[in-house]
């Protein structure tokens, strides 16, 4: 198990443009120092708003260590908690998802009100001080109706991911969808193996059948170095979707963590289906045709997603162990859309959960051959895997950086 000095090291001797070694995917530690330095210090995509519905509507996760429920609070704002028990720790929920009007602890009935607030705790005595046991509140926003969570106590600014997000995500109607279906499935590989795959699509031609019916393999639909770069294709169905109202060209952050852009389908595709048509007849929010191909965001360290003229599907990436990894993927629609007559399950889901079972078989394959003592790093394609390269040196930049010894202090 490497010590975060070793980490350092590591990275600090990788090559440029090349895998990470093994040690960077496998080890113990630097799972830990993963989870230390990256996923408790940045915003980390939980859920789509849409999900909890009404008031009293509850949804959880596991980070690492850290269990976590959020809540919509009878004032209808989202808000996030450790989910312990002031008393003596007990989770108060233990469902994925549900309602409630407050969280009781199961164990001894402690009640919190929606908004984190200590409500009743049997026979504690005089003197006891309900307000100095609410719940531990997590940072929490709603962009555009895609829940972030920080578990930070200073979490990193948000506000440059806010303005452009919410300004695209706005035709998607994301306030006015349902999850129409949801899947968790777990990959037995690391992490940034799950991100890497999402990443390139040089595997997909020999990997995805269903997905490249309608998603082009073409490197230059993930181009990393903006505009200039796009095809006449892409410049055309950009300056058709902005010319209806749909934001579209590509806008990347200064360090690469998040990136938007809306991309064509295949041969004027509609939706990510079989057939190619739309699978949903009634289109999200104010889509103005089903041809506006796939908006695409990613968000690192955990998500990628898709917004469609029909639907969206978002992903949530979350380790489990230096090996293992939690994808959950959901499916939205229009909230008026009713399951067997504007759509059926299928024809919806049918893709992507294709897609994801052929990428867990990639990664956990891809995961077996590095763990082997033969093992060593190898070359990307800058043509095709130029993607990965960018997340991996997004990853190294930011481990190098919280790995590094702080000077020190001066003798006075």
């Amino acid at each position: 198990m490497l010590s975060q000095p070793e980490i350092a090291a590591e990275l600090a001797a990788r090559q440029p443009n090349f895998s990470l070694s093994r040690a960077l995917y496998c080890d113990e530690g630097t799972y830990a120092a993963d989870l230390e330095h990256v996923f408790y210090r940045e915003w980390l995509f939980a859920i789509p708003a849409c999900e909890l519905d009404r008031p009293g509507a509850y949804a959880t996760l596991q980070v690492g260590a850290y269990p976590v429920v959020i809540t919509r609070g009878n004032d209808s704002v989202i808000r996030a908690f450790h989910n312990v028990c002031r008393h003596r720790g007990q989770r108060l929920c233990s469902k994925d998802h549900g309602h409630t009007p407050k969280l009781v602890c199961p164990y001894h009935q402690w009640t919190y009100d929606l908004d984190g607030k200590l409500q009743y705790a049997r026979d504690m005595g005089e003197g006891f001080d309900a307000g100095k046991f609410g719940l531990k509140k997590v940072h929490c926003v709603d962009l555009g109706g895609m829940v972030f969570v920080c578990l930070a106590d200073v979490p990193p600014p948000i506000a440059e991911l806010a303005k452009p997000l919410m300004s695209y995500l706005a035709p998607s109607g994301l306030k006015d969808a349902k999850v129409a279906f949801s899947s968790s499935i777990v990959e037995n590989g690391n992490w940034k193996l799950v991100i890497e795959n999402n990443r390139e699509c040089y595997h997909c031609g020999g990997s995805h059948p269903s997905l490249c019916r309608t998603f082009s393999d073409n490197p230059k639909i993930g181009a990393m170095d903006g505009p200039h770069s796009a095809s006449d294709e892409i410049l055309a169905h950009w300056t058709r979707c902005e010319g209806a109202g749909l934001p579209s060209r590509f806008v990347m952050h200064p360090t690469s963590q998040w990136r938007l852009a809306r991309i064509p389908l295949l041969n004027n595709a509609e939706s990510y289906t079989m057939s190619t048509k739309a699978a949903v007849a009634k289109r999200m929010g104010a889509m103005p045709f089903n041809d506006a191909g796939s908006l695409l965001f990613f968000h690192y360290p955990n998500t990628w997603n898709h917004f469609l003229g029909d639907h969206a599907i978002v992903f949530r990436v979350l380790p489990i162990s230096a090996t293992e990894t939690q994808v959950t993927t959901k499916w939205l629609v229009h909230k008026d859309a009713v399951e067997g007559k504007d759509y059926d399950l299928e024809t919806l889901t049918r893709v992507w959960l294709n897609t994801n079972d052929e990428d867990r078989l990639v990664v956990e394959e891809n995961q077996k051959g590095i763990l082997s003592p033969a093992y060593e790093p190898g070359p990307y394609s800058m043509i095709q895997e130029e993607g990965v390269v960018q997340f991996v040196d997004w990853y190294c930049r930011l481990m190098e950086g919280r790995l590094s010894p702080r000077p020190a202090m001066a003798a006075e």
